[in-house]
């Protein structure tokens, strides 16, 4: 990985910090943070507060290198100790497409997250976020627009990994699963950026916004 995606880890965490919220993982988060365009930013324009942004362009669940890990790289590093209510979480893509393709997955996905969404890097993380008392949000990954892209053969993966994130959902009442499954209208690229594989700043703004909601609700209902 490049020193460039590093940069997508912009915010350190001081005792000053004014947020409750933390948000951490991959570029589908990351993106357009450099903008004010990021899923982050739209997170704090619905809600009008702030959120602490460590996600990284390019990091996995399961990364070994400690320097570039600790930069960020690895998601559980990006963890950084606060009073947080709320942790957004993404992850495992970068995992799959590049450990294993998209193909022949079955290994690498069960290191991720278990069939039944009980034992992996997934699930472990999660606990040790729930652990801290916050509640956390595990957010999917959108689909492609209908035609060619890069990550046109990695459809069934995603969708076996929402399976999964929604049964670890399913054990924990402080675990929300998003699903992005529903995101993108079949032949529109205007949710996509140019590679159609990250999120473009409308699909950021959207992303955040749902998030947005999950929080909301579930405070109203306290």
């Amino acid at each position: 990985m490049t020193a460039f995606a590093l940069l997508g880890c912009t915010e350190s965490v001081t005792r000053d910090t004014p947020s409750r919220i933390l948000l951490m993982g991959d570029s589908l988060l990351a993106v357009h943070g450099m903008t004010g365009h990021s899923v982050a930013n739209g997170v704090e324009r619905t809600l009008k507060e702030p959120v602490v942004d460590r996600a990284v362009s390019g990091a996995r669940f399961l990364y070994r290198l400690p320097i570039s890990g600790a930069a960020g790289l690895s998601i559980p590093k990006q963890y950084r100790v606060g009073e947080w209510d709320w942790i957004i979480l993404n992850g495992g893509g970068n995992d799959i497409l590049f450990g294993c393709g998209c193909g022949a997955c079955g290994r690498r996905m069960d290191k991720l997250i278990s069939e039944d969404g009980r034992r992996g890097a997934i699930p472990g993380f999660a606990s040790r976020m729930r652990a801290t008392g916050a509640q956390v949000i595990y957010v999917g990954y959108m689909r492609t627009p209908g035609v060619t892209s890069p990550i046109e053969g990695c459809t069934d993966e995603g969708d076996e990994m929402d399976r999964r994130a929604a049964r670890l959902a399913a054990l924990d009442r402080g675990v929300h699963f998003l699903s992005l499954a529903d995101l993108v209208p079949h032949g529109d690229r205007s949710y996509h950026g140019i590679d159609l594989i990250h999120p473009s700043p409308k699909a950021s703004a959207a992303i955040g916004e749902r998030i947005a909601r999950i929080i909301a609700q579930s405070e109203a209902r306290r």
